[in-house]
Formats: C-alpha cells, structure tokens, sequence
C-alpha cells in the first residue's frame, strides 16, 4: 500500500461556523447539526450557542452563532455541496449578501490548510476570508479548541480575539 492511499483513508478534522437570524434559530441550527450527520460527518465538538446583531444592518433579526468541531472523509468540495444542500433543505433563498437566512454554514478550518477552490459556479475560500474579524466566529471557536491556529495567518485564537476591537467585545452573548 502507498502512503498516499493510507492518506486519502484519514480522516479530516474541520470546524464549521453555523448560524441563523429568521424563524426559531436554535432550532434552525439543531436542524443543520442533524442534516449533516447523515452525512459521512460526525460531530465531536459543539459550542453554545452566542447571540450577535447582524451586520451590517443591527435593525435585522439578531444572529444565532454555533461553532462545531467534525470529522469527515469527504473532501472540501463535496463537504461544501453538501452544506449547500442543507441550507436549501433548510430554507434558504439566494438573496444579496448579509441578509437575514434561516441557515448559514461556513468551512471556517479544513485541516489546518489553505484552500482555494472554484468549480463553473462556486468559489471556496478556507480558512472563511474573515473569520478572523468576526466575534460570532472566534468566541465559539475558542470554546471547544482553545489551540486553535489561524492557518494562513499563523495567529492563535487568544491573539485574535484580543486584536477585535471594544464593540465585538461587548456586543456578543452566551445563550
């Protein structure tokens, strides 16, 4: 057996930013964690759940925020078709940016790699282009992976959050 087929047989350990400001969210974000276990994804780790405003518009419903530790065989791609998937079973329309959605999922870390990946329709970005602005993202990250490294940017998560500035700070709950 080659090395690179004892490779391609690891699993993949992934952290996925889940979240949602229309309809009854926590249940929103139940329904995604479920949706994607029956896929060839296990869950190990959730966070609690943390409340924002949304931006850019605060007059929008609040957000819901979870972040989820996971395991999974599947590559970024089809990880990222399958999240697709379930936010349409979910609900979600194509609207214009940073409008409310009952269900938002983002890769925010695939293995701790930079990736760059487009087909004709979709473009992915891993590590998320600003994970490491968003207060949603980091607070529940830093959670369940205390550890945890910015991948391209070589910043530990304490230092990140440290780096945002008093109103991500404070404008931020535990639920």
């Amino acid at each position: 057996m080659k090395k690179q087929d004892i490779l391609e047989n690891l699993v993949n350990v992934v952290f996925l930013g889940i979240g949602s400001n229309l309809g009854n969210k926590k249940r929103n974000i139940e329904k995604a964690k479920f949706f994607l276990e029956e896929n060839p994804i296990k869950i190990i780790r959730s966070s609690n759940i943390y409340e924002t405003y949304s931006w850019p518009n605060k007059n929008n419903p609040k957000f819901y925020n979870i972040v989820i530790k996971i395991i999974t065989k599947l590559k970024p791609m089809n990880l990222f078709y399958i999240i697709k998937d379930i936010e349409k079973k979910l609900g979600r329309k194509k609207s214009l940016v940073n409008r409310p959605r009952v269900c938002d999922i983002d890769i925010l870390d695939y293995r701790g790699q930079i990736y760059k990946l487009h087909d004709n329709d979709n473009k992915l970005i891993i590590p998320h282009p600003r994970l490491h602005n968003r207060n949603f993202v980091l607070f529940p990250l830093f959670e369940i992976e205390k550890n945890w490294k910015h991948p391209s940017k070589k910043t530990k998560i304490h230092d990140l959050i440290r780096k945002l500035d008093n109103s991500s700070l404070y404008s931020i709950k535990q639920i």
